[in-house]
């Protein structure tokens, strides 16, 4: 099992012994990011750091005036020694086979990825890796690791992303206050729930992420032991980022079998996502 990173900053040298794989968002086509790069500047990184797995982050909805950019970009990724494409959009699948690119791809379509038989029908479809939803249990995430032939990667320490909209919320927000846009981030209770949420406006949409770490340290052993792919780590919001990273990494390297790891990232916090808690739908009556 590989520790895959999305950075919060362009400094990759501080990831180059404590994780085995970047994931960076490409400029113009990816969302939700701390920091986004362009093509060259990734190509720079994959010549610099050859010992790093890299990950593009192409994960926006597309419209047809921009599918000629995206394959003339995907040709120049396919060039490079790029693991993998993470995408959302259907049209990047079609457009490998279209151009019969031999780039993995990574299937990440957020709320989608939930069960073995259709992570199989991606497979088919040449897809090697699907980012499996962070609404599913720890059991389904193993269920699925072992009857699917994809492979898994599993979001484990982030601030989750709950839901995006194309629409300028946060801009809204202020005029229809009709007060001066302050800041391009909200922080806001739902008073339901009592839940803190993160509202994030960037060029593309408006992002939605819980305002609480989602610890999963607690269950890299069981991932680790059911043939997991990669953990993925979001740097956005977490401290002491770089020590939970090399600590990680040698957890891994000796079999997960130290406690003490498990127990000295109690500190992130308690709140474990989904992976001990079922999704239940009920008919309202």
């Amino acid at each position: 099992m590989k520790i895959l990173v999305e950075p919060k900053d362009k400094d990759i040298t501080r990831y180059k012994f404590c994780c085995d794989a970047l994931l960076l968002g490409i400029q113009d086509f990816s969302v939700l990011n701390s920091v986004t790069f362009s093509f060259e500047e990734i190509e720079d990184i994959v010549n610099r750091f050859p010992d790093l797995e890299v990950f593009v982050k192409m994960d926006k909805n597309l419209f047809n005036d921009e599918i000629d950019d995206v394959k003339e970009l995907l040709k120049k990724l396919n060039q490079l020694s790029i693991s993998g494409v993470f995408f959302y959009d259907l049209a990047i699948l079609e457009l490998k086979q279209e151009l019969s690119l031999s780039i993995p791809l990574v299937w990440s379509q957020t709320h989608m990825v939930t069960n073995s038989r259709t992570c199989d029908y991606y497979y088919q479809q040449g897809v090697s890796y699907a980012l499996l939803s962070k609404e599913i249990t720890l059991d389904e995430i193993i269920e699925i690791t072992k009857k699917s032939s994809i492979g898994v990667v599993v979001e484990v320490v982030s601030l989750p992303s709950v839901g995006y909209s194309r629409r300028k919320l946060v801009h809204n927000y202020y005029e229809n206050l009709e007060e001066d846009e302050k800041s391009p981030v909200l922080h806001v209770l739902e008073k339901i729930s009592n839940q803190k949420y993160i509202v994030k406006e960037e060029d593309m949409g408006t992002g939605f992420l819980l305002d609480e770490v989602l610890n999963g340290t607690g269950v890299i052993q069981p991932l680790f032991q059911a043939g997991v792919s990669y953990v993925l780590f979001r740097e956005e919001g977490i401290s002491d980022f770089i020590e939970l990273l090399s600590d990680t990494k040698e957890y891994i390297a000796n079999g997960c079998k130290q406690d003490s790891y498990v127990e000295k990232y109690k500190k992130l916090g308690d709140s474990t996502g989904f992976f001990f808690k079922k999704t239940i739908y009920r008919v309202k009556k």
